[in-house]
């Protein structure tokens, strides 16, 4: 699980086939701005990958670990120093940490990009990030959590298709990584998303319980991630337009009360009322059970997003659990509430 915790480190010359930026021709609207969609190529075997953190720290012992775990894969772990500069509870300064993620895209040595883990700082770097050499070299950029942040500014900003799925200090679950491949190592034209058998333990927490909430069939482009990184962005120039969306929702070690206070200002906002689906992760670490006076999580989540009229589900395989399936920011797909599944409608990668 992660609780914004660690990663990796290794210094590699390596090179690896670059690519020229890749442009489609549909336009997607993004808040007020539009953007050619922007796809980056798929990963094959003995791509680097470069690692970076723009978050929270990441002790070395985190960092070889992830080296060892992309090594497996097939994968050449790649870094710079930068991601071990350990300023406060950050990996690096503000500048130092966008400089890291500006020079992973501009690399051409660099082939994709994971975050080494999550917790907070994403939102500070916002505006020192090249928005203009993230479009001019569109590249597959994984993770989740804080990182929600990027992932949908970077498809506000340029268009880009980045993927919500596992860290570095994550990527070490099987479902997680198979459901990782079979977006960006081995694509297909439509790829439905099923969740993770639950195991025992995972049936008798009520956090894994899913249900559906209100019953549907909706289409539409993906957007979201951590609910508190969502609430974050907005007011800024990268709060998501959530109209005609399939917003995919999860957050962790948040109590019931707070879960209510951030989907209601998400209700009271312009456009969430509009979105075409809803599709929320487990919420760990939600649940408050040591308080006799409480809403439970799913009585909170129910009451807020019933009155919504618009497909629901809650308990897929996302968040910041061990089976965390990964899904691309700004692809069209569609939500079944019935089966609980998403598929995918697109190629994510080119």
């Amino acid at each position: 699980m992660l609780k914004r915790r660690k990663f990796i480190k290794n210094t590699l010359s390596t090179t690896a086939a670059s690519f020229l930026p890749i442009t489609l021709s549909n336009t997607i609207s993004c808040s007020t701005k539009k953007h050619t969609l922007l796809k980056g190529r798929q990963l094959k075997q003995g791509d680097t990958i470069g690692l970076v953190a723009p978050g929270y720290a990441v002790s070395l012992e985190a960092l070889e670990q992830i080296k060892v775990t992309l090594r497996k894969i097939g994968f050449i772990p790649y870094h710079t120093e930068r991601i071990i500069g350990n300023y406060g509870y950050f990996s690096n300064t503000d500048a130092e940490r966008a400089a890291d993620l500006n020079h992973m895209f501009a690399n051409p040595n660099v082939d994709g990009i994971l975050c080494a883990r999550g917790g907070y700082g994403c939102t500070r770097i916002m505006q020192l990030i090249d928005y203009e050499i993230i479009k001019n070299n569109p590249k597959v950029f994984i993770g989740f959590s804080d990182i929600t942040t990027l992932l949908n500014g970077f498809y506000t900003e340029t268009g880009l298709v980045s993927f919500h799925g596992p860290v570095g200090t994550t990527l070490d679950n099987e479902y997680g990584i198979s459901m990782l491949k079979q977006l960006v190592i081995n694509p297909k034209e439509s790829v439905v998303i099923h969740n993770s058998d639950l195991t025992e333990e995972q049936k008798e927490n009520t956090e894994y319980n899913r249900y559906v909430i209100t019953p549907g069939n909706a289409k539409g482009v993906l957007v979201g991630g951590s609910l508190t990184l969502i609430n974050a962005l907005i007011g800024t120039p990268h709060e998501i337009d959530f109209t005609n969306k399939i917003v995919c929702i999860e957050d962790v070690e948040e109590s019931p009360y707070r879960i209510d206070r951030m989907l209601t200002q998400l209700i009271e906002g312009k456009t969430f009322k509009n979105a075409a689906g809803l599709a929320l992760g487990v919420f760990a670490g939600c649940e408050t059970t040591n308080k006799t006076k409480t809403f439970t999580l799913k009585e909170v989540i129910t009451e807020r997003l019933q009155g919504l009229n618009i497909p629901t589900v809650y308990g897929m395989s996302f968040g910041h659990i061990p089976e965390n399936f990964t899904f691309p920011i700004g692809i069209k797909a569609k939500l079944n509430t019935a089966s609980m599944t998403l598929t995918i409608l697109e190629k994510a990668v080119l």
